[in-house]
This record gives structure tokens, sequence and C-alpha cells, in this order.
């Protein structure tokens, strides 16, 4: 990849009215701010590319059109991995083009290699979907099921929830345990696969059920 300029600009492609695309500007230093922290409030697609790859190119313009058309729900970044090996490191790029889209401050979804639109479309409307833990909160909220539950997410309390979770399987009916099951694996998506507590809970969840 090269020693890479460590200075070099980012170019962030911001979502702008439907059918355009915007572009900012910002520095290495400040990809957490930019990007990590930005992915809280929008979700933000990075397109890890370079100006040798022929696939890249092709694959550049086709999500720069499909994200503008979603009018500014959601935000591309195009990263060099020639100027910016220490974020091509830290994601574990080994080959480009390489798609890595950030929700809540993490990596969500992700592609390697060029795909057709239809796929990108595809791949968009599930980031910008509601998370699963959320629908199934909403779905509990409804139907009045697992108020307990219900109550600690309300105070963002996953730990609690899950906790009353895997204390309520053991003593539930089946019916009971497969929604007590769908729950806690949303919730263990929301936490993401590096979460220590999504570990413990789902090695718990599968000695309670098994």
């Amino acid at each position: 990849m090269g020693t890479g300029n460590y200075g070099q600009h980012i170019r962030i492609v911001a979502g702008a009215p439907a059918g355009t695309l915007c572009t900012v500007d910002v520095t290495l230093e400040s990809f957490e701010v930019d990007v990590v922290e930005r992915s809280r409030d929008v979700p933000v697609v990075a397109d890890f590319w370079a100006e040798w790859c022929g696939p890249c190119k092709a694959l550049g313009p086709v999500l720069e059109e499909r994200i503008a058309e979603r009018g500014g729900a959601v935000e591309l970044v195009k990263i060099d991995v020639d100027a910016n090996q220490p974020l091509a490191e830290r994601f574990g790029i080994s080959g480009i083009p390489a798609v890595k889209a950030f929700r809540d401050g993490r990596v969500v979804a992700e592609f390697t290699g060029a795909r057709s639109p239809v796929m990108i479309d595809t791949f968009l409307d599930e980031l910008l979907a509601p998370p699963r833990a959320e629908v199934l909160v909403e779905e509990l909220r409804s139907s009045g099921e697992l108020p307990d539950v219900v109550a600690a997410l309300d105070r963002d309390d996953v730990e609690g929830a899950l906790a009353w979770i895997l204390e309520a399987v053991p003593i539930s009916s089946p019916e009971q345990r497969d929604r007590l099951r769908e729950v806690a694996v949303a919730l263990f998506e929301r936490l993401g696969p590096d979460s220590e507590l999504a570990t413990v809970c789902r090695r718990r969840l599968a000695a309670a059920l098994y």
C-alpha cells in the first residue's frame, strides 16, 4: 500500500438533497469525530479504495449515486488506503474496494469487491432499516410483553435486560423461550461482535436453552 501521507485528507461525501452530494474534507486525526462519532447521528459508509484499483473506480460512482438518491439519510466516506495506511490496518483491509458501514460508532455491515447497483441498494436499505432491537422493543411495548425488559431498555440498561431474560429462560414455556431468545439475540446484535457482555450472555443463553 506504500508509505502513505498521514496528513492526507479523507474526503467525506455527505448526503445532501436527493440526487446530489456535497464534499467536506477532514484530517486523519478527526476520523473518530467525523466518521465514528458522526455515525451515531447518521449511518456512514466508508469506501476504502486506491487510485490504481480498477474495481474501486467502477464501484465508487455507483455508491455515490445510490447514496445521493437517499437524500442525506446516509453519508459516504472515501478513504485512499495508500494515503491512510493506519486506517486500512485498523479495519483489517486486505483487499479493495472494501466497504464498511458504521452505525452507532461501530461497523455493522460490510462487503469487499465491486457490487451491482441492485446489491448496493439492498445493502443500503438494510443499513437504513431500524435495528431489530428497536423493532422488537416497540412490539413488546405494544403487546405488553416482558415489561421488565422494556423498562430496563428504556433506561438504556441492556445488561439489566439481558440478566432478566437469562433468569426467565429456564422457567419459561417453549414458546416464551423462543421469544426471549429472539429479544436476546437482537440485543447481542445491538451490542456488537466485540462486546464482552454479549459474548458472556450468549454463552449463558446457549447453556440455558440447550
